[in-house]
């Protein structure tokens, strides 16, 4: 109980440095004293603010802040959350503090804003992604035009394509990912062969593994695969190219060298995948139907002589023509969305990352939908002979 009672006593022996109540004819005043500042009143801020709140209670107190040798945003703070956002009526202060107190009264409430934001956030965020798919489609729309001037304009002046460019990206986006494509088609084949394989066993149904594997890696499986890895692969490397070379200001030293970002960057890129996909799609497909033929092999014993015999008779040559246009539409289109998202890129590192993220995301999507029109519109394509 002793123990208790002093440190109440020590308590309010400390706080009478920082204020004092007094009555004057009347009214009853508290008048603040010594430095408000952060580094003061470290130990006393907790407790000084709820004394104060329990002062500013009675809305009839005077409040005389003239006594304040020094106050800084801490202490202007800790007054305001005394006064519960809400400056008293009867104040007296110094000019310097009066302008400190009049920055708070005009910033806007929370609560307001929460629940403007509550009631309007559908809204709000439908519109905001209307209009950023409105940016990426006149964006689009715009960068594809200025190819097909480019286009005209190398064709009427052929001694300026840029050859050396389209073979660097053909290399880049074609050679280097003959790895990954091979790795990836060749496991996928695997799985397929072994997976259905079990299921035909059952029905005694083994000869037409090689039908599946053919109408399914040839016309689905060989074009999207080679797509969403160069998606991640080619595309992220396109916009991270772009998005570096604007943060260099690479970019605005060309427009000033009068060199066309169209001519010499984007259009080689388009060019060079519209040219590798195709042979991306060859090259995993085959790796995929050869896995599939090693699993085939050993689960249900066909020979790789008589599954290579087969194939062309199982699979119409129509399969293997739609799967090279699926390439050559994925390819421009990859390297289109890379190059777009690539050119809008902001000069900061935070722009570059979420750029490059979305430009995988939307390519790869893109990429989906693509292939899903091509299935609709082609579906009776390859099926019959």
């Amino acid at each position: 109980m002793s123990i208790t009672k002093h440190k109440s006593v020590h308590t309010s022996h400390t706080l009478t440095q920082w204020y004092r109540l007094s009555n004057e004819q009347g009214t009853l005043r508290i008048l603040l004293a010594g430095s408000y500042t952060l580094s003061a009143l470290e130990h006393d801020l907790e407790t000084l603010t709820k004394e104060l709140s329990k002062q500013a209670a009675n809305p009839a107190l005077y409040w005389d802040l003239t006594g304040i040798r020094q106050m800084d945003a801490v202490g202007v703070a800790m007054l305001w959350r005394a006064w519960q956002g809400q400056a008293p009526k009867n104040i007296e202060l110094r000019p310097e503090h009066k302008k400190m107190l009049e920055r708070l009264e005009h910033l806007p409430t929370l609560k307001s804003e929460e629940s403007h934001r509550d009631r309007l956030w559908p809204i709000t965020h439908v519109g905001q992604l209307v209009l950023l798919l409105w940016q990426h489609t006149t964006g689009l729309v715009t960068l594809i035009g200025q190819l097909l001037l480019d286009v005209v304009y190398l064709i009427r002046h052929p001694v300026y394509i840029p050859w050396r460019e389209i073979s660097a990206n053909l290399f880049r986006t074609g050679a280097q990912a003959l790895g990954i494509t091979a790795l990836v088609g060749f496991l996928i084949g695997i799985v397929l062969s072994y997976l259905s394989s079990r299921q035909l066993q059952l029905f005694g149904a083994d000869i037409f593994i090689i039908n599946i594997l053919g109408i399914s890696i040839i016309r689905e499986l060989g074009p999207m695969l080679a797509a969403i890895l160069v998606a991640g692969r080619s595309g992220s490397s396109m916009t991270a190219q772009l998005g570096v070379m604007r943060v260099t200001q690479e970019l605005d030293a060309l427009t000033v060298m009068g060199i066309s970002h169209s001519q010499r960057l984007i259009l080689p890129k388009i060019l060079g995948l519209g040219i590798a996909m195709p042979l991306l799609v060859v090259w995993t497909s085959t790796m995929a139907l050869l896995g599939g033929m090693v699993a085939a092999e050993l689960q249900l014993g066909l020979s790789y002589q008589y599954f290579i015999t087969a194939l062309p008779d199982s699979v119409p040559i129509g399969n293997l023509w739609l799967g090279l246009g699926k390439g050559i539409v994925c390819g421009m289109t990859i390297a289109l969305i890379a190059c777009h998202f690539g050119l809008r890129i902001k000069p900061n590192t935070e722009s570059l990352g979420s750029g490059t993220t979305s430009s995988v995301v939307t390519a790869i999507t893109v990429v989906i939908i693509i292939d899903a029109i091509f299935a609709v519109i082609f579906s009776d394509v390859g099926l019959t002979k």
